[in-house]
């Protein structure tokens, strides 16, 4: 019997078992589950290893009239032949008003208890799928509102992407948010959540990147700037533009697919959105390929593959960049 996930509750079974990839989702609709129903129900949360847990409180009936017993199983997947026969057992004899929540997030379609399970065709079934970026989005949306918050629309879709299926990060962001929010209503942008999210860059470090990639020669006075005013560690400077290079290159590739969504598709995030677009015009595929390896080669020597000063080799790999001729390509 396969039930839908977003029609779970109110629980109308006795059994469930529980699978698919999407592991924070199922293990959210496992605790509603769980929580769901009589509230002076004797409620257990399991490991396979300890199933005698259950029978043993699910025979305890009380002094004053029956108690029931709700119980989850957390790593179903984990069973071995002899605990995956017994839960089969445990399945098809859950006493009227008890529950029994089998959850085997991740399970491989091979395993022995999957297999067993699936055949039970009168036992009630959900698969949490992962999630598509449309959904999460939608999801995440919801949430947002439920919060109270106010984000503009590319803020949220910029979150479906980067925390797709992860709903329990979702809900961490949402809620260190609304310490940004105030209770006041304010539109929260990019900006602030790309600082949350650790994926946005202190704005000399952003327009270096951004000076190198649309080849300007003034990058040679920001990289200068960065690593004498700032003290911007030369790591976290190649860092950062070599995930601009390869967005680049991904988004040229992408391009020339005629994919729907190059920005989508070569994942880019933050304010490279919205210069993404201007800084390929500037590249060869070639150049952006040779750049790459460039951005490697630096970093090795900043490693100490090499006992040059450190803001020379900065320095040189940025005129390199920025100079068409000189990456010999």
């Amino acid at each position: 019997m396969r039930l839908n996930p977003a029609r779970l509750l109110p629980a109308e079974h006795s059994c469930y078992y529980l699978h698919g990839e999407d592991q924070d989702a199922l293990v959210e609709a496992a605790e509603l589950l769980l929580a769901d129903g009589d509230p002076e129900a004797t409620r257990l949360r399991v490991d396979v290893t300890e199933l005698a847990r259950i029978e043993t409180a699910s025979r305890n009936r009380g002094l004053f009239g029956p108690t029931y017993c709700y119980a989850l199983v957390r790593n179903a997947q984990s069973a071995n032949p002899k605990q995956t026969e017994h839960l089969l057992k445990m399945s098809r004899s859950v006493a009227p008003g008890n529950r029994l929540i089998i959850c085997a997030p991740g399970i491989e379609w091979r395993k022995a208890l999957h297999k067993k399970m699936k055949a039970e065709t009168v036992l009630p079934q959900c698969e949490f799928a992962l999630p598509d970026v449309a959904g999460f989005t939608r999801w995440l949306g919801e949430e947002v509102s439920r919060a109270g918050l106010q984000l503009a629309p590319e803020t949220v879709q910029w979150m479906g992407e980067r925390l797709c299926g992860m709903r329990q990060a979702a809900r961490q962001l949402i809620a260190r948010l609304g310490c940004y929010d105030g209770g006041e209503g304010t539109l929260l942008g990019m900006d602030v959540v790309g600082e949350l999210l650790g994926e946005r860059a202190p704005g000399a470090l952003e327009e270096w990147c951004h000076a190198v990639a649309m080849r300007e020669p003034h990058a040679l006075s920001l990289a200068r700037r960065l690593l004498a005013e700032q003290q911007v560690a030369e790591v976290q400077m190649l860092s950062w533009l070599g995930t601009r290079m390869q967005q680049l290159l991904m988004y040229r590739w992408y391009q020339s697919q005629h994919d729907r969504n190059p920005l989508q598709a070569a994942k880019v995030f933050g304010d490279a959105r919205n210069r993404v677009g201007g800084e390929v015009r500037c590249w060869r595929g070639a150049e952006l390929s040779a750049a790459v390896r460039r951005i490697s080669d630096a970093e090795k020597l900043i490693k100490g593959a090499s006992l040059e000063d450190k803001s020379v080799v900065m320095e040189r790999l940025t005129l390199d960049l920025v100079g068409a001729e000189r990456l010999g390509v």
